[in-house]
């Protein structure tokens, strides 16, 4: 092995490791900064803006900073306290409802529907039903999951100074992220090993899966939480903040979405008699909450990322089970990124195929 060789090998050697020291030493800062990289991105119109007007970048850099954690993570912040609180409530009126037997007697109208007791009818004829309490086995259900989130909740508060630590490097990050955004953003450019137009072309498609997730999945799920929520409250039902706030997260799931909030609640108040209510929270849930998402999700998503909308939730679902909230961007992102370089290699064989020479035999 010649010696350039064996430079080469032990450079690229310490390039992996330190790159992989590097990402040991940055995770525990790795999701702040991401969404501190998120936050700038979305504001990046406005600081650009500022820092014209202003000329100074420290200034309108702290301005910026300001002005997202008093329009953004402020009402954030009081939003996840009432969320806390809202699931608390919601604890304490299903484990009321469980104690006073309505639970038991709205779970036995329920048998008494023709669907569910033909259901019931047709699986006593492989499992013998008589010798299962299924109604303790539902009330037991009913309050592991109360006793669940209780236990999150617990959680969450224990969690605070985490929380606390993690929003000042937050803050911290997106503090140098508006002050030298565009010059980090020069150096990336720089350091992609690819030619130009393969480097535009990444460019383009992480710009257009950046613009459809944020500015269109979060403008989509903001949307649907506060009609969902306002629907909830006018309605009179419970939690409406907690439940409102499941529903904009269950927009970003292509698949059942909100619906998986709101028709379980229209069959809840159709079997308490409140009919009337229950054909409202369904016409809601149909002809306003529903078409949000018909209308609004095709023109940000479909329309400006031709991603299969499959891949498209395999790549949300897995993003959050992989990274957490973050993955809901992080993952089609990713997902982007290999659509991209499968495009190029596809469009390199194109063209080396037709520079190749026709064989002569």
């Amino acid at each position: 092995m010649k010696r350039e060789h064996i430079f080469l090998l032990f450079i690229l050697f310490l390039t992996f490791l330190s790159f992989y020291l590097l990402y040991r030493i940055l995770f525990p800062f790795l999701a702040p900064s991401l969404w501190a990289l998120l936050l700038a991105i979305i504001c990046f119109p406005v600081s650009q803006r500022l820092h014209q007007l202003l000329k100074k970048k420290i200034l309108s850099s702290a301005i910026m900073t300001f002005l997202v954690f008093s329009v953004i993570l402020l009402p954030a912040g009081f939003l996840m306290i009432s969320l806390i609180q809202e699931v608390i409530d919601f604890y304490h009126w299903l484990e009321g409802m469980i104690r006073a037997g309505d639970l038991q007697s709205f779970l036995q109208k329920i048998g008494q529907w023709g669907i569910v007791r033909w259901t019931l009818e047709r699986v006593s004829l492989y499992i013998d039903l008589k010798q299962m309490d299924l109604m303790n086995l539902l009330l037991k259900n009913v309050q592991q999951i109360g006793t669940f989130l209780f236990n999150q909740t617990s959680t969450i508060l224990k969690g605070v100074s985490s929380f606390i630590i993690g929003f000042f490097f937050t803050l911290l990050s997106l503090y140098y992220f508006f002050k030298d955004g565009d010059q980090l953003w020069l150096k990336l450019k720089e350091i992609i090993p690819l030619p130009s137009k393969e480097r535009d072309l990444i460019i383009l498609r992480f710009k257009e899966m950046i613009y459809a997730a944020i500015f269109g999945g979060l403008l989509i799920a903001f949307i649907q939480g506060v009609l969902g929520g306002f629907s909830f409250w006018v309605l009179g039902l419970p939690s409406p903040v907690f439940w409102g706030t499941a529903m904009a997260f269950l927009s970003f799931i292509p698949i059942g979405g909100t619906a998986l909030i709101w028709g379980p609640a229209t069959i809840f108040l159709l079997f308490q008699g409140a009919f009337l209510k229950g054909a409202i929270l369904l016409g809601l849930g149909i002809f306003v909450i529903g078409l949000v998402d018909n209308f609004l999700r095709p023109y940000f998503m479909s329309a400006k990322t031709n991603i299969h909308p499959l891949l498209l939730f395999f790549a949300v679902l897995g993003g959050i089970h992989a990274f957490g909230i973050i993955g809901v961007v992080a993952g089609p992102l990713i997902a982007t990124l290999f659509l991209t370089l499968i495009e190029i290699y596809i469009q390199g064989e194109k063209i080396r195929k037709g520079s190749e020479s026709p064989k002569i035999f």
